[in-house]
């Protein structure tokens, strides 16, 4: 099998999305390869779930290569290559700070599509009181992705608060009976909260292509 991989490239005609690239479970030279097909169709290229060790085995001969540590995120852009530049409002919040690398991930997969979100980090239940003093700027956003582990409150206590669509992501943030955030996917499939809607625990990429999808209606 000397080329197991068949690219997308038609996905964002079809959908609005383009194709992204789960690096989990791939080789270094298996994302070398996806790389030299993106730079040979000049397309830009999201990759998710990259961790550092095989970053430094990947190169590119044009364009830009950015990755992002704390989101475990690069984006591919080809040289001379502009993409859109959005001025929607989106909002991505963390209830702690062990949920930034999620939210981040929310926030490059934006940022990719030419979408700058807003970041309103450590702001969860525990202390109700950063969730108030943010309350005027989170309601001037018209989607507010919304990362939270442990009982992952902080989106139902939104949905109580302000008018904006609430895609919530549960996180694996947490220890005993968190059970690796399916605590937190349980709470919120629950919710009271009336219109929010769920991603996958760690889904911080599905959570901003849902508001993607969003936006394009």
């Amino acid at each position: 099998m000397s080329n197991p991989i068949t690219m997308d490239w038609d996905r964002t005609a079809r959908t609005g999305l383009s194709e992204a690239v789960m690096c989990k479970g791939k080789t270094p030279a298996l994302l070398q390869h996806i790389l030299a097909l993106a730079e040979a169709k000049c397309e830009a290229l999201l990759f998710t779930k990259l961790e550092p060790a095989a970053v430094v085995s990947l190169s590119c001969g044009s364009g830009r290569f950015d990755y992002d540590e704390i989101s475990r995120t690069a984006i591919y852009t080809p040289a001379q290559h502009t993409g859109p530049s959005r001025n929607d409002r989106i909002a991505v919040i963390s209830g702690g700070s062990t949920d930034i690398p999620v939210a981040k991930e929310a926030v490059r997969t934006l940022g990719f599509y030419g979408v700058a979100a807003t970041e309103v980090y450590d702001i969860g239940v525990a202390g109700l009181w950063r969730l108030h003093e943010k309350l005027p700027l989170l309601r001037e956003h018209k989607i507010l992705i919304c990362v939270a582990g442990m009982d992952a409150a902080l989106p139902t206590v939104l949905a109580g608060l302000v008018s904006s669509l609430i895609i919530a992501v549960p996180t694996s943030t947490g220890y005993g009976m968190a059970r690796d955030g399916e605590t937190a996917l349980n709470a919120l499939l629950c919710s009271c909260g009336q219109g929010l809607v769920v991603v996958n625990i760690d889904n911080g990429f599905g959570a901003a292509c849902a508001a993607m999808r969003v936006l394009a209606g």
